[in-house]
């Protein structure tokens, strides 16, 4: 607790003996798979489908049935090593760092690359691109 809640919980606590210090945050150990799971899911996705509904359109349009979604690089700021990428389904632009980068090179991401991307969080909580990666050119594809 900081200085601000402990004063606020110690005026709550003269206008009321029975209440109790709230307990601590549980430590990492204490959370249930089940509990990180949604932590590793992430907060704040805009996206009002259902993940199952997504997998099974995944091989219509492409992506794997994984929950990916696709979008295109805005902008990437390579001395910083992040950027932001706009979803192809609407809404807002998402955050992206290049260490969660697995397929590709931080080189292609320029403004315009397609990429594919899972929706997670940044370090300090907020909607940001978890897994990251570059999708091979459809030109083999195309010559067959």
């Amino acid at each position: 607790m900081n200085a601000r809640q402990k004063r606020l919980f110690e005026e709550a606590l003269k206008r009321n003996p029975d209440l109790k210090m709230p307990a601590a945050t549980p430590a990492q150990g204490d959370w249930s798979e089940a509990d990180l799971a949604l932590v590793k899911q992430g907060v704040g996705d805009k996206s009002s489908r259902p993940a199952t509904p997504a997998a099974a359109t995944g091989d219509a349009t492409g992506e794997a049935p994984t929950g990916e979604q696709s979008g295109s690089v805005v902008t990437y700021f390579e001395a910083k090593g992040f950027g932001f990428l706009r979803p192809d389904d609407g809404g807002r632009d998402i955050f992206f760092h290049v260490s969660r980068l697995t397929e590709g090179l931080a080189t292609d991401l320029r403004p315009g690359a397609r990429v594919l991307y899972e929706l997670g969080m940044d370090r300090t909580g907020k909607m940001a691109a978890s897994s990251l990666r570059i999708p091979p050119p459809e030109t083999p594809a195309a010559a067959e």
